[in-house]
């Protein structure tokens, strides 16, 4: 096997040997890997099929609400927030019930759901939310981007809320034309605005006191428990779409987002909370689709919550820059993460981990199963360096920083049973020197791609059973140890060969597998 020059720096020799092909190794699928008529928002069930994840979660069930029901009387001229807000209190205070939205397109401000509320919109129902942001205050508490502050909230709010619903299949548009879309914060970041040390109490942001607004989510539960979400159709969102914050047991299942145009336009984030049911779902988004969070750098910390126990299942992502990611928010840490029988087409990225040396925590025990991806760009991707534009010189990966609270980490990450279409590259590894990923496992793939492999930060990582199809026929490696490469059938037009770099460098193994010698790589003694 012919190889591309190993640097002096990284002190290493290659040890080859030959071994018989073992004709059996070719990767086969075993299980059933969903295509796109087999899953989103057509194929959503009336019942809620029992979940089995690889750890511990609740028995997620329909909510109910009292019987009572009151059909809101809208005006088509004028907005509607004091009707529906006056219509949601009271209906609360007598123990709740449901309350629809009728047959038309009505006009409103923000409102906030309260306990023991099914806030149903009717089939041709379209709830239009004002773009002013006068119609949005006064402020809230409420977490952007990771962050604490008092702020517009979100469209459909709620805080401290027990058992509440968004049900129906009517559509929800977010806000027009307006002084949010003209007030929007873009030209710094959040961490430059917000001083961590103020009081969340006098982080207010209401465009009068700044010329700028945080856009307000569209449907964004915070500290809320029992929160269920199912059926309606969002749009024209002005930032992220459906956000539940610091709340415990949460079922959103075969909704569909629409918000292509929309920087920033995230799917679905769940943020800093726990035991949540994602299912049947369509996202087209301008951002991410779904996503997990957990905090933002020191503000994150001091909250100190983690998204775990979440499973996404039976859902489409049709446009975005990432078809499932943890990040970059992960101050809280991202755990107990469990995606499977999903399709991403025409996404970005599928499979996707963001953070930065500044977030903290990081991402554990995540596991994928059953996933099929066509894609515009890499198909598994780690970026934890970011930009200097977003964290300075802390973008550039050497020297390594000294490990501080603020220093994240990816590690047990489990991807197997996998089909890629297409892709430009199948792995991508950015890892930071100081924690490189650990402890991954991707098993039983097939995949068509331009590029291989390229790791950088990766530590004790296997792949086996792998069918690859690349135009290219390089593995990258820098500063990567503990690699295994097993059973890999390599469809390359010239023989693959490795490319390892860096002085940590080490026990790069590579066996089993068609087209390709069996192959150690050590670092000299």
């Amino acid at each position: 096997m012919k190889l591309k020059t190993i640097t002096a720096t990284s002190l290493a020799i290659l040890t080859l040997w030959s071994c018989k092909t073992n004709k059996n190794t070719t990767p086969t699928h075993k299980v059933a890997i969903p295509t796109t008529n087999e899953v989103g928002v057509k194929m959503l069930p009336d019942e809620i099929k029992a979940v089995k994840a690889p750890f511990k979660t609740i028995n997620f069930t329909k909510p109910t609400f009292p019987s009572e029901k009151v059909v809101l009387t809208l005006s088509a001229t004028e907005l509607n927030t004091i009707r529906i807000q006056k219509t949601i209190d009271e209906l609360s205070a007598k123990g709740g019930g449901t309350i629809v939205v009728p047959n038309g397109k009505w006009m409103t401000g923000r409102i906030q759901l309260k306990s023991n509320i099914n806030f149903h919109l009717e089939n041709d129902a379209q709830l239009v939310f004002s773009g002013e942001i006068k119609d949005f205050l006064p402020v809230v508490f409420t977490r952007i981007e990771g962050i604490e502050v008092m702020s517009l909230g979100a469209c459909i709010y709620a805080n401290s809320a027990t058992n509440i619903g968004i049900t129906g299949n009517g559509k929800l548009i977010g806000p027009q034309k307006g002084s949010i879309r003209d007030n929007i914060l873009t030209k710094d970041l959040i961490d430059n605005v917000i001083n961590p040390n103020t009081p969340v109490t006098e982080r207010i942001v209401d465009g009068k006191q700044q010329n700028w607004i945080f856009p307000p989510m569209f449907i964004s539960p915070i500290n809320c428990t029992k929160v269920y979400i199912e059926g309606v159709s969002l749009e024209n969102s002005a930032f992220w779409n459906v956000v539940p914050i610091y709340c415990d047991n949460v079922i959103i299942r075969g909704i569909t987002v629409n918000s292509v145009n929309t920087q920033r336009g995230d799917g679905i984030d769940i943020e800093s909370s726990k035991n949540v049911l994602i299912e049947y779902c369509n996202l087209s988004t301008g951002d991410d689709c779904f996503t997990m969070k957990a905090g933002r750098g020191e503000d994150g910390i001091r909250v100190n919550k983690a998204t775990e126990n979440v499973v996404v299942r039976y859902c489409l992502a049709l446009k975005g820059h990432g078809g499932i990611t943890c990040g970059s928010e992960t101050a809280g840490m991202i755990r107990n993460l469990y995606v499977h029988d999903c399709v991403f087409n025409d996404s970005g990225v599928g499979i996707r981990f963001k953070t930065r040396r500044s977030r903290g925590g990081g991402g554990e025990n995540l596991i994928y199963e059953r996933i099929r991806m066509n894609l515009d760009q890499t198909a598994i991707k780690w970026d934890m360096l970011g930009s200097s534009g977003s964290v300075g010189d802390l973008a550039e990966r050497l020297p390594a920083r000294a490990i501080n609270k603020l220093t994240p980490k990816f590690s047990n990450i489990s991807i197997k049973d996998i089909i890629i279409e297409n892709c430009t590259t199948f792995v991508k590894v950015f890892g930071i020197p100081e924690t490189p990923v650990t402890n991954l496992t991707i098993e039983n793939a097939t995949v068509n791609c331009s590029e291989l492999f390229n790791a950088q930060d990766l530590q004790n990582a296997t792949f086996k059973n792998i069918d690859i199809t690349s135009k290219d026929a390089t593995l990258y490696f820098l500063d990567a140890r503990n690699i295994v490469f097993d059973q890999i059938n390599f469809n390359t037009k010239t023989a693959p060969q490795l490319d390892v770099k860096g002085d940590l460098s080490n026990s790069i193994v590579v066996r089993s597998s068609k087209n390709m010698k069996d192959t150690k790589w050590f670092k000299k003694d």
